[in-house]
């Protein structure tokens, strides 16, 4: 098994040393590259606005180092007497260190997972504020706003996707025995599958896909890939585990 790592810095890199001493062999290449989002500025007023029972909802490690390496800059504090929470738990322990409080988190790490959780049950006349990046998570604002609740959002980072070739990397790939795909997000599955010239098609396809959610696995048989594993999270320890084990199946 040689498994193509798509997530980007730092946690493609660690989860490929994990991966290399259980020896098991991977290709890290990543499909993005992560900046502060353009929603930073605005961030402390957003903040400034909650009042108690308001609630703030992260949905990546990347929204919660973005946003807390911007407010210690402006030394802004996050706020007390609000909800934090998180899309999952390696995100929620990352924002409890951040905020110095709690953080709630669901066991199904997803948007779905997350709108289950009793904070988010009756948000009618609260506000809720979603950290985020350029784009995604509609499905928690969408939900969010029919069940009355004021949602705003603040693009905290930005996924800036690298600009490769893909009729050059599949040969590659497939020289070297990829076999096995390792996916974090829908919008990485998409960008994908773009890249891959009409040829590499069955094969990508015919790859084993490991992905974090079950709205993922849904999307990828949609596509068309034949053989997906959803995780149940996307960190690299549940990745591990996945991988480590022999005789998974989609």
């Amino acid at each position: 098994m040689t498994v193509l790592i798509t997530r980007p810095a730092p946690k493609g890199d660690a989860l490929a040393s994990a991966l290399a001493e259980q020896g098991i062999a991977s290709l890290v290449q990543p499909l993005l590259t992560i900046a502060p989002g353009s929603g930073l500025p605005q961030l402390g007023d957003q903040l400034a606005a909650l009042q108690e029972g308001d609630c703030v909802i992260a949905v990546s490690t990347h929204a919660v180092k973005m946003a807390h390496t911007y407010l210690t800059e402006q030394h802004i504090p996050w706020p007390t007497g609000v909800h934090y929470l998180a899309v999952g738990q390696q995100t929620a322990d990352v924002f409890a260190q951040a905020c110095g409080q709690s953080v709630s988190a669901p066991q199904r790490e997803d948007s779905e997972g997350l709108l289950a959780l009793p904070e988010l049950a009756q948000p009618a006349q609260h506000n809720v504020l979603i950290l985020r990046g350029n784009g995604g998570r509609e499905l928690i604002f969408e939900t969010l706003v029919e069940r009355q609740a004021s949602v705003s959002y603040c693009e905290t980072y930005a996924r800036h996707w690298l600009a490769l070739k893909g009729d050059t990397l599949y040969p590659e790939w497939q020289q070297q025995g990829v076999d096995t795909l390792v996916v974090t997000s829908g919008q990485q599955l998409a960008y994908l599958v773009r890249l891959m010239p009409v040829q590499a098609r069955d094969w990508l396809y015919g790859c084993r896909l490991l992905v974090p959610s079950e709205r993922i696995e849904t999307e990828a048989r949609d596509i068309g890939f034949r053989h997906v594993t959803m995780v149940g999270s996307a960190s690299n320890a549940a990745l591990l585990t996945a991988l480590s084990t022999t005789g998974i199946t989609g």
